[in-house]
């Protein structure tokens, strides 16, 4: 049983705090953000990872900063951990910090590094498409993500799958290898691997890259757009100057569009020449279909201006939307 202090924020990290605790592990305190205004009444709200340690008693910081703050270094001092444990934090710690536990600090990281360092590793795999993604343990140092690799696990990402699902199944599997981390690192037999300069960054996500760009960006584009931004913000497009969120989308084929729109079958060689962008097909039972950069975009979930999220066939009950209108 090691002496642990846990520094996190989100639900990600949350999962991380629960199975060292399940683990039997002394958690000495936790270190979170501090609370934000959240919702129309900007009501202060603890983070996940301060309300599951409320719940099990454990002490809590909650600093400002980390760096030129002697006082919060100091009191880590007196609590002398063995180690210290960091998962999606959200701040770069100073290296008086990293070097306060006798066995390291140690990071859970939602990628296979040195791929992906960085704030949005998970959401940035969605984004682009990848494959796979997984788990990386490392011993922390005053770099971004650039510390020595301990442990990985690799996973396959649905080609459906949203970030939000992702991030909920990567949070599990975080808190799994971390625990078989400190286990190895307990025992001395964890690798230590340095990750050397083939890496890449996933930085922070920023509200303009959530409108869809018709004009340049391919169907399967959209498509990871859409899965990437769900549910951390949605990406939009506009409707005669009103904002449409879209929450779940199908990549088709121009033959796949043509077995639902059997009308059209005789036009089907002009579909490359209509703009992207341009609605093909809006009908409360069939659905809403959206020319696109090599392909056709199937929307399934929708969202209107000033209006909750729902299936595109009940938007299409109370929303008319004329074929040939071009979204923008």
């Amino acid at each position: 049983m090691l002496n642990i202090i846990f520094m996190g924020t989100p639900d990600f990290a949350e999962e991380s705090l629960k199975s060292l605790i399940e683990a039997e592990h002394k958690i000495l305190a936790v270190v979170t953000n501090p609370d934000k205004p959240q919702g129309r009444g900007m009501k202060l709200v603890a983070s996940p990872v301060k309300q599951y340690a409320l719940e099990e008693k454990i002490p809590i910081y909650q600093p400002e900063k980390v760096r030129n703050n002697p006082e919060f270094i100091e009191e880590i001092k007196k609590l002398n951990p063995d180690v210290i444990c960091v998962v999606a934090y959200g701040k770069i710690l100073p290296q008086e910090l990293l070097d306060i536990p006798r066995l390291g600090c140690i990071n859970v990281h939602g990628s296979l590094l040195p791929q992906y360092r960085g704030a949005a590793p998970i959401q940035w795999a969605v984004l682009n498409g990848d494959k796979t993604t997984g788990i990386t343990t490392m011993y922390m140092n005053a770099g971004m993500d650039t510390g020595d690799m301990i442990l990985k696990q690799e996973v396959d990402i649905g080609e459906e799958e949203t970030t939000g699902e992702l991030w909920n199944r990567l949070s599990k599997i975080g808190g799994t290898l971390l625990v078989k981390t400190l286990k190895q690192i307990e025992e001395g037999t964890a690798p230590r691997k340095p990750q050397g300069e083939n890496f890449s960054i996933a930085p922070m996500l920023k509200k303009e890259m959530a409108q869809i760009d018709w004009e340049n960006q391919t169907v399967k584009q959209i498509h990871n757009l859409v899965r990437g931004l769900n549910p951390i913000m949605g990406s939009y497009t506009f409707l005669e100057g009103k904002k449409l969120k879209f929450w779940k989308v199908k990549p088709l084929t121009n033959s796949e569009f043509l077995q639902v729109y059997v009308e059209m079958q005789e036009y089907d060689y002009k579909l490359d020449e209509i703009i992207s962008g341009t609605v093909l097909l809006a009908d409360e039972k069939q659905g809403l279909y959206i020319k696109a950069k090599e392909g056709i975009l199937q929307i399934l979930e929708i969202q209107g201006e000033n209006a909750k999220r729902m299936k595109v066939t009940e938007f299409l009950r109370g929303t008319r939307i004329m074929a040939g209108t071009v979204l923008g």
